[in-house]
């Protein structure tokens, strides 16, 4: 396919595509039509591997936190949990970097034995740069923030 061809195929193709990119109205891009559905081979009351405690936090990673999580409530990609609603997945954890930065995680490693596994596993890396060596456009993502785009359906929030 000639270049411009190509060219005039992404834009077009890019535009119908916007809501997946982040705007100055929508700081972080949503994927519709791709909704993530967590399915757990367990039912409540979930095994208490997944009603831990909050790990221990300095004031500093404390303070740290507080800034990741406020900056993930405003533009809506978390929520507060009520005091009425039953969370035994995960706390947050706060990672400091060498750099002197932090990083917000979730020790999700006891939640995954209970996950169904995904059918759709990544590919692997060989055969995805093979793909796209003969591409003319290749798209890059913050891979810290790229998971925050995929929408979890209603019934895997509860």
């Amino acid at each position: 396919m000639p270049y411009l061809l190509k060219h005039h195929t992404f834009i077009q193709y890019m535009s119908k595509k916007g809501e997946a990119f982040s705007s100055d109205k929508e700081p972080l891009g949503e994927i519709i039509g791709h909704e993530v559905n967590i399915t757990l081979n367990i039912e409540r009351p979930y095994p208490p591997l997944l009603r831990r405690p909050a790990y221990p936090a300095s004031p500093k990673s404390r303070e740290a936190l507080e800034i990741h999580i406020t900056e993930l409530l405003n533009p809506g990609v978390i929520r507060k949990v009520g005091h009425n609603e039953e969370v035994e997945i995960t706390t947050p954890v706060i990672v400091a970097w060498n750099n002197g930065r932090y990083r917000m995680v979730g020790d999700f490693r006891a939640l995954n034995t209970y996950t169904v596994p995904d059918r759709y596993p990544i590919p692997k890396i060989k055969i995805a740069l093979t793909q796209i060596s003969q591409e003319v456009y290749i798209s890059t993502m913050n891979a810290l923030k790229g998971f925050q785009q995929n929408v979890v359906t209603p019934r895997a929030r509860k």
